[in-house]
C-alpha cells in the first residue's frame, strides 16, 4: 500500500541547531533514503522554506492568492516522500526510523495515498 510520508519541523528550533549537528542528521538523512530505496516508490523533495510559500485560496469572488501557507500549526512541512509498503505498521515503522526525530519540533506525518478512484466512475 501507497503512503506520503510528509517531513515536518519547526522553522524557529531548526534555526537554533549547530550546523556540526545539522550536518551529522543530513548525512544520517541520506543514508536512512538509501537504507530504505526498496521501499520508497518516489524519493519526493525537500521544499523550500516556508516563507517561499504562496497559497491560493477559495475566496468569495474567485481564487485568491496570498502570500505563505498562514497555517495555524507552528510546524511547516519540509518534504515528502511516497513509500510502498505491506500496511500502516510498517509505514509507521520505517517513519519512527526517520533520522530527524531526534530533533526538538519534528514530526513525520503518515498519510494513504487514494489509489482506487472507483468512487467516481459512472
Amino acid at each position: 500500500m501507497k503512503y506520503v510520508i510528509m517531513f515536518t519541523s519547526t522553522p524557529q528550533l531548526d534555526a537554533a541547531i549547530a550546523p556540526e549537528v545539522a550536518q551529522d542528521v543530513y548525512g544520517r538523512v541520506f543514508q536512512w533514503f538509501q537504507d530504505n530505496a526498496e521501499v520508497i516508490d518516489d524519493s519526493g523533495a525537500e521544499l523550500q522554506p516556508v516563507e517561499t510559500a504562496t497559497t491560493v485560496r477559495h475566496g468569495a469572488r474567485g481564487a485568491v492568492v496570498v502570500d505563505g501557507p498562514f497555517t495555524e500549526a507552528r510546524e511547516a512541512v519540509g518534504g515528502f516522500t511516497i513509500i510502498d509498503v505491506p500496511d500502516l505498521d510498517a509505514a509507521i515503522a520505517l517513519a519512527k526510523s526517520w533520522p530527524m526525530l531526534e530533533m526538538e519540533g519534528t514530526s513525520v506525518e503518515v498519510r494513504p495515498i487514494v489509489t482506487d478512484y472507483s468512487q467516481f466512475e459512472q
